[in-house]
């Protein structure tokens, strides 16, 4: 096995390669998208009056992005823009980059939920475990490698990328600590050179126990670099110090403020010194800001959190009002939520759905301005370019999970999208979904199509889909086919394709494949039954309406990330309370159809409307001032699957 620094130049000669393919790619018709999921205009626990009296102008002028997916997508699609929607590229476009990315510590990170009666355990999904489990492989020049090599494989592109993003003026901080922080400035001199290196920032601070046997490991380093030799800093507040009478005496200036300073000449510019900060404004040590603890009030027990006079003090020095500020490791928000205070526009995006959705709270919490809740388009498509190369199609995909399903693909000449199937000794078909495409009504019309009509029809048809509409389940409610079973409708479980990465995994996994003579499906693949919400009939009482929750249907926990001890304390809880599942929701009182724009907000942990920190509100009245003629109601559940509503409000009486 090769050593970590035989392998460095391949890491860097591989990384430099996907990185340019990558850029290359940019411009083609495939090029990746950034869907819209939700326009949030945060109004957590706003009075009726206030939201009726809103006067809100849609424009297409900057909106604050919170992204949902991998950021190596998210990255590309920045870069990309999006002419269709007039989305401009964001190439050039951001003044600060910081990020602090999971280490190379070999943590496992679970997600603890809360429930009422049940806390449960769940585990990070193979997407999420980039974000959280830190437990890399890879294969270099042919070698399969875990550990520190693959985490800098899986960093190089990344790393490019934002400097694509960064302006002239851009500045690029890397947060790390002493498991992988040396190995990694020698990939970001590659990257921005080293001659763009500006600082190496060292963060003490006092927590947790200290050995007998070592020093106590009690810092953190922040590698701060410039895109260019255009970089701009701004003096702010660093550590204070108490000044001797003698050392005041300096401070001979006064400003039309009244406030006393020093004018020093340093590095060939005046700079002013105020009394009344009295600091030390350019050490590259930061001893002063203390890490999280318990009883602070924005600690939101995310364990990676960093506390906001942090992010402050770098915002401040490197970015001025206006500017664009990127974290793409967000974490719990930090960076969007201190860059919010500070008047600066932000992007921010994680990998995994718990983040995310803290995030979102954070931001409401924190009446935040409106800003976009987004996800990478066609996620499976460009994981199976990824994964497999360009010349696997997706015809090649349809066909592997026929086989994982239990099915058995017909021939080519019969079936040129190759996405058809059919269970042995029954009449039952398959269809599959295309992995670019989002699960609607349509879809289920072709499917009963090739039910009814294809080699002369079958009793009965499995839909197998990646994606589906979030307004779905309503649907399904009207359609009998689903309602008497000749229907079923199955989620491809979304981590397959990573699963499949290695070659020998398709192997193993279909080995285990079985169907029992009265078609009984054997299959370590966890295919998941569709979860969606149910509301009662609004209530429109003259210019108000009344929208009241019904039921959240999750009919399998089979593809939940649970072990099977946790799974039957979420089966307890789905038959109990399944509302309580409800992590989040939010209305649209009158939506276009189109982008869904929430006016209202409520989520677990906001005990300002009500005492129970582990349900949401189920009823709500709100100002009715529609003119679409729909009210569309989202939820989110405590694993971040989505489900959507949409009424007709005519046909209640308004």
């Amino acid at each position: 096995m090769s050593s970590l620094i035989e392998l460095l130049p391949k890491v860097v000669s591989e990384g430099r390669r996907e990185a340019n393919r990558i850029l290359d790619g940019l411009s083609a018709a495939s090029r990746i998208t950034l869907q819209t999921n939700e326009l949030i205009q945060p109004h957590k626990d706003r009075s009726q009056a206030e939201i009726l009296n809103d006067d809100i102008e849609y424009v297409d002028d900057w909106k604050n992005r919170l992204v949902y997916g991998d950021n190596l997508l998210v990255m590309q699609a920045l870069l990309a823009g999006d002419p269709a929607s007039g989305l401009p590229s964001m190439r050039g476009k951001i003044d600060l980059i910081y990020i602090d990315p999971p280490y190379d510590s070999k943590a496992d990170y679970r997600t603890k939920i809360e429930l009422p009666g049940a806390n449960i355990d769940s585990k990070p999904t193979v997407l999420e475990q980039f974000a959280y489990a830190d437990t890399w492989s890879a294969n270099i020049d042919g070698e399969d490698v875990k550990g520190t090599a693959a985490y800098l494989k899986y960093m190089y592109p990344r790393l490019v990328l934002m400097r694509e993003l960064l302006s002239e003026q851009g500045q690029f901080y890397f947060h790390v600590d002493w498991h992988i922080g040396h190995y990694v400035k020698v990939l970001l001199d590659d990257i921005f050179g080293k001659e763009n290196f500006r600082n190496e920032i060292v963060w003490g601070y006092k927590s947790g126990s200290y050995p007998d046997t070592d020093f106590a490991r009690k810092h953190d380093v922040i590698y701060r670099y410039s895109k260019s030799e255009k970089w701009f800093f701004n003096l702010v507040p660093g550590v204070i110090k108490v000044l001797s009478e003698n050392s005041k005496s300096r401070y001979n200036r006064t400003d039309d403020d009244g406030r006393r300073y020093a004018e020093v000449k340093s590095g060939g510019k005046w700079r002013r010194y105020y009394l009344d900060e009295a600091i030390h404004p350019l050490e590259d040590w930061w001893g002063d800001i203390p890490m999280l603890k318990a009883n602070y009030e924005e600690n939101l027990n995310y364990g990676t959190q960093k506390p906001e006079a942090l992010l402050e003090r770098i915002i401040k020095s490197s970015s001025n009002p206006n500017s664009i500020v990127a974290d793409f490791f967000g974490g719990s928000g930090t960076t969007a939520a201190v860059a919010e205070k500070l008047g600066r526009k932000w992007i921010t995006s994680d990998i995994g759905k718990p983040a995310t959705m803290i995030m979102r709270k954070r931001f409401i919490d924190n009446d935040a301005g409106e800003f976009l809740y987004q996800s990478v388009g066609d996620y499976q498509r460009e994981q199976m370019s990824t994964n497999f190369g360009t010349r696997f199609r997706v015809g090649d995909l349809n066909q592997i999970v026929i086989n994982l399903y239990g099915a058995v693909p017909f021939r080519e000449e019969d079936n040129p999208r190759r996405n058809l199937g059919k269970i042995p000794r029954t009449k039952r078909l398959v269809y599959v979904a295309s992995p670019s495409e989002l699960v609607s009504a349509n879809t289920i019309k072709r499917a009963l199509d090739e039910m009814n009509t294809f080699q002369g029809g079958w009793d009965k048809v499995a839909l197998l889909g990646w994606n589906f509409r979030s307004d779905l389940g309503a649907y399904l409610d009207t359609l009998d086919e689903y309602k008497n079973g000749t229907l079923t409708i199955e989620i491809i479980p979304p981590d397959l394709l990573d699963q499949l990465k290695s070659k020998t995994t398709f192997k193993k996994l279909s080995d285990q494949v079985a169907v029992d003579p009265d078609g009984t499906i054997h299959t370590p693949v966890r295919f998941s039954s569709l979860q969606y919400l149910t509301i009662k009939d609004p209530i429109v009482n003259g210019n108000e309406i009344t929208v009241e929750l019904d039921n959240y249907v999750i009919l399998s926990s089979d593809s939940l990330p649970l072990d099977s001890k946790n799974k039957e304390k979420m089966n307890e809880v789905i038959a109990r309370d399944p509302l309580a599942l409800i992590e989040y929701w939010s209305i649209d009182a009158d939506f276009d159809g189109n982008v869904f724009r929430s006016t209202w907000q409520d989520y677990r942990q906001n005990t300002d409307n009500d005492s129970d920190s582990l349900h949401v509100v189920n009823k709500v009245t709100l100002p009715l001032n529609n003119t679409t003629g729909l009210i569309a109601i989202r939820a989110v559940d405590v694993f971040g699957f989505e489900s959507e509503v949409v009424e007709e409000i005519n046909k209640y009486g308004n």
